[in-house]
C-alpha cells in the first residue's frame, strides 16, 4: 500500500470511496472542505492506494500553527489492515515537516467511530478539537 497526495486523477475513485463510506450529510460536508483543501494545501489531503485503487483518504488542515485531522475514509473492505494508522501517519508527518505547534482531531458527530483508532494511535481526548464552527470555516 502506497500513502501519497491527492492527484486529479483519484477524483472519480475517491469521491466514489467517500459516497460509499459516509452519510448524505457527512458527504456534504466532507466535499466542501475537501474543496477548500485542495484550493488552499492540496499536499494536505492523502490518498492510500492499494495496487491501482483507492482505498482510503484523509484530509488535514492547518491553522494558526496547528494541524488538524478533519475526516478520515477507509473502504470497507480493507478495514482493519492498517490503512487508517498509515494516512494518520502519512499526515502526521506532513504536520511535523511543517513544524505545527499541535495536531488535533476535528471530533463532529461524524468523526466519533474512529475516535478510538486516533488513541490507540496514542491521542489523548484532550487532542479532541470539538467545536459548534465547521472546522473548514475557521481554518484557512
Amino acid at each position: 500500500m502506497n500513502v501519497r497526495s491527492f492527484q486529479l486523477s483519484d477524483y472519480q475513485p475517491l469521491t466514489a470511496l467517500l459516497e460509499e463510506v459516509l452519510s448524505e450529510e457527512c458527504y456534504g460536508l466532507t466535499m466542501e472542505a475537501f474543496a477548500r483543501q485542495l484550493s488552499w494545501d492540496s499536499e494536505l489531503v492523502l490518498v492510500a492506494v492499494e495496487h491501482t485503487e483507492i482505498v482510503g483518504m484523509i484530509i488535514g488542515t492547518i491553522d494558526q500553527n496547528k494541524g488538524y485531522y478533519y475526516r478520515i475514509a477507509v473502504s470497507p473492505h480493507h478495514r482493519s489492515k492498517g490503512v487508517g494508522k498509515s494516512l494518520i501517519s502519512g499526515l502526521r508527518q506532513r504536520f511535523q515537516q511543517r513544524g505545527v505547534s499541535k495536531i488535533l482531531i476535528a471530533a463532529d458527530e461524524h468523526n466519533e467511530p474512529v475516535l478510538p483508532l486516533y488513541e490507540a494511535m496514542g491521542y489523548a481526548t484532550t487532542d479532541f478539537f470539538r467545536s459548534f464552527q465547521k472546522l473548514s470555516i475557521v481554518a484557512g
